[in-house]
This record gives C-alpha cells, sequence and structure tokens, in this order.
C-alpha cells in the first residue's frame, strides 16, 4: 500500500501546495472516523452491548474506524481534486472555454427539459429532472469541445471577438537586415514585404533617418518629392507590420561615412544589408556581408529572353553608337536595336541577337526583322 500512499500525497500536495496539509487531512479523517465509530457504540454499547468480550470489541471497532478515516479521507478529497486539476490543466483555453459554455447551455435546457418532468408522479418525477440535467450539461461540454474550431470560427466571422495578433517583433532566430536610403526611397521594399518575400527585422539606423530627412527638406523638388516618399514608405512598412521596423541609434561616433556606418551595423547584426547602391553594393560584399539588392531581385523576376526569339518593340530614342535605337519592354529591360535610328518612334518586331546581364541590370541586343 506504499504507493497508493504516495499518489495520495502526491496529488494531495499538487492540490493543496505542502505536506504538513496532508497530515492535517489525515488527522481529520481519523477524527471523523472516531466519530462515526462513537455514533454506533454510544450509550448502551450498540451491537457489542451483549458480548462478554464488549470492551475489547467497542476499542477494536473505534481502532478500526480510526484507521478507515485516517486512510480514507485523502481519497474522498485530495485525490479526486488531483485528478480533476490534473485533467483540467490537460486542456487548452479553447476546450476549456467551450467545455463551460457548453456545460452551461446544457445545464439550462436540462432545466426547461426538467420543468414539465418534475409534475410526473414520484419517483420519477424526482429523478428525471436531474438525469435530464446531468445528460444535457454533459452531452453538450462534449459536443462544444469536439466542435470548438467551428464554434471558434463562427464566432469570429460574426464579430464577437477576434484572435490576438501575433507577435511581430523581432525574434533572434531570424535575419536583422540593416536598410540603406535608397532602398526606402525606391519604394518597393515595401511592396515585396506586403507579398511576403522578405523575412526578418528591418533595422533602420538614425543616420538614415537623418538622411531621408535633409533629403524631405532640400529646396530642390524632385529630391524633395523621394525624401518625403522614402518617408511616407517607412511610415507604411511600420503600420503593415509584416515586417517589424526597428529604429536604432548610431552607435559608431568613430565612423564618419553614411555607407561605412550602414556596413558596420550590418556586420554587428547579422550580416546582412539591403540596398540599391551599386558602390555600397561592391564595398559590402568585399568586406564579407551579405546584401539585398532589389534591383537584381526585379531583374530576376523578368521573363527570360533568349538569342533568336522575335519581340516588338518601340524605338523611343537614339542609342549612344551611330545608328543605334533604343526601347523598352513593359518591365523596363532595354533593348538596343541596331540600325534601329531609322524607326524612331515606331513600333517594330526585332529578333534578339544577344543579351547582356549586369549588376546594373540586363540589357537586350536586337536586329530589325525584314519588312
Amino acid at each position: 500500500m506504499r504507493w497508493v500512499r504516495q499518489v495520495a500525497d502526491a496529488a494531495g500536495e499538487a492540490v493543496l501546495g505542502s505536506r504538513p496539509v496532508i497530515r492535517i487531512i489525515r488527522l481529520l479523517g481519523a477524527a471523523l472516523g472516531l466519530l462515526v465509530g462513537l455514533s454506533f457504540v454510544a450509550g448502551n454499547g450498540g451491537p457489542f452491548a451483549e458480548s462478554s468480550y464488549a470492551g475489547a470489541l467497542i476499542a477494536a471497532w473505534l481502532v478500526a474506524w480510526f484507521v478507515v478515516g485516517f486512510a480514507m479521507l485523502p481519497y474522498l478529497t485530495v485525490v479526486p481534486a488531483g485528478w480533476l486539476i490534473g485533467r483540467v490543466q490537460e486542456l487548452s483555453t479553447a476546450e476549456f472555454v467551450t467545455a463551460v459554455v457548453g456545460l452551461l447551455l446544457g445545464l439550462v435546457m436540462g432545466l426547461l427539459l426538467g420543468l414539465p418532468l418534475a409534475a410526473v408522479p414520484a419517483p420519477l418525477g424526482t429523478w428525471l429532472p436531474l438525469g435530464v440535467s446531468i445528460f444535457m450539461g454533459l452531452g453538450m461540454a462534449g459536443l462544444t469541445v469536439a466542435k470548438r474550431h467551428d464554434l471558434i470560427l463562427a464566432a469570429e466571422t460574426i464579430g464577437v471577438f477576434r484572435r490576438p495578433a501575433p507577435d511581430r517583433g523581432p525574434r533572434p532566430d531570424e535575419p536583422q537586415v540593416a536598410v540603406d536610403t535608397s532602398a526606402i526611397i525606391d519604394g518597393r521594399i515595401a511592396d515585396i514585404a506586403e507579398a511576403g518575400f522578405l523575412q526578418g527585422t528591418l533595422v533602420v539606423s538614425r543616420v538614415v533617418l537623418d538622411e531621408l530627412q535633409r533629403i524631405a527638406d532640400n529646396a530642390d523638388t524632385l529630391r524633395r518629392n523621394r525624401g518625403r516618399r522614402g518617408l511616407e514608405i517607412l511610415s507604411r512598412l511600420q503600420k503593415d507590420g509584416r515586417v517589424p521596423v526597428e529604429i536604432v541609434d548610431d552607435g559608431f561616433p568613430e565612423i564618419s561615412e553614411v555607407d561605412a556606418k550602414l556596413v558596420a551595423l550590418a556586420r554587428s547584426r547579422s550580416g546582412v544589408i539591403l540596398t540599391n547602391d551599386f558602390n555600397l553594393n561592391r564595398v559590402a560584399e568585399i568586406q564579407g556581408v551579405r546584401v539585398m539588392n532589389v534591383n537584381l531581385l526585379a531583374n530576376a523576376l523578368k521573363p527570360a529572353v533568349l538569342p533568336g526569339e522575335d519581340l516588338r518593340v518601340r524605338v523611343i530614342q537614339e542609342g549612344k553608337e551611330a545608328g543605334q535605337g533604343v526601347g523598352f519592354l513593359d518591365d523596363g529591360t532595354m533593348i538596343v536595336v541596331e540600325g534601329g535610328a531609322r524607326y524612331l518612334d515606331r513600333e517594330i518586331e526585332v529578333g534578339v541577337t544577344r543579351v547582356l546581364q549586369t549588376v546594373a541590370g540586363r540589357m537586350i541586343f536586337a536586329l530589325p526583322k525584314p519588312e
């Protein structure tokens, strides 16, 4: 019986928190056992009054009730309570809430059904309402737990409550990307983030914010509009919340150049920098910093064009070399048409001769098709 006592003590300790309390419960059980035993033999000695060994039998009777009360009271109190608490702790929040709601609904339904059943002659009129209430309460509790996902979805649909928004704060296992001014002003970073192709935390240095502010306050209208657009893009990223944005102070006072500060910031974080600046791209790669270039991403997403394919392009200007014409595809890819200067402001069919991929973008060289 030692393991049974250990189980009782462990369950009681889980409920009440300490073994001294278990001892008190056992002593109370022993006292209750003595009271129960005394109630049978009080007065004339009860069933042992006519026995010649009445004293010994009464003593043994009281000791037996003492032991039963000492041993059994924990199993009538703390052990069932410990089992119930353990089962409740295993439930998720959704299961617990739906079980309570289902139980309350079932009891209300059982009460409504029990009112007419109470008019049935006894003993059915006494026990039927109680049985119906228990059946409906437990049945509705089980049903709501089983259908909790559908019930929660229905409650969200009608606006009863909303799920809490997931925590989008910085995570230690995600990359922290230092963002350059050029990438913010470009604007495509917001669309990339909204499309879900940008992971990690965007780290914006105070020096980048100051540079954006200076550009937004510039006297030149074009530069001023670009700076204001960059501030709007940054605000849009913060409000969207799909990619966390962290504003950090300078922290590198010994470095004066903005690009050098960004490279140092990227190296101090996870070694990733986001930029459209060709020179910063090269400097960061030389120092072993991974570069995410929006222009390279845009070029990678452009449809592949192979030599020998035919395209239709509108020649809009002359090229650098004599006789060349220049046009652009819908995605912005530049097409240099050899001998295309005579087709200026005309849409012609050309054949691709070669494709040149550079860091700055992709160039397609083509020849006009015979008319």
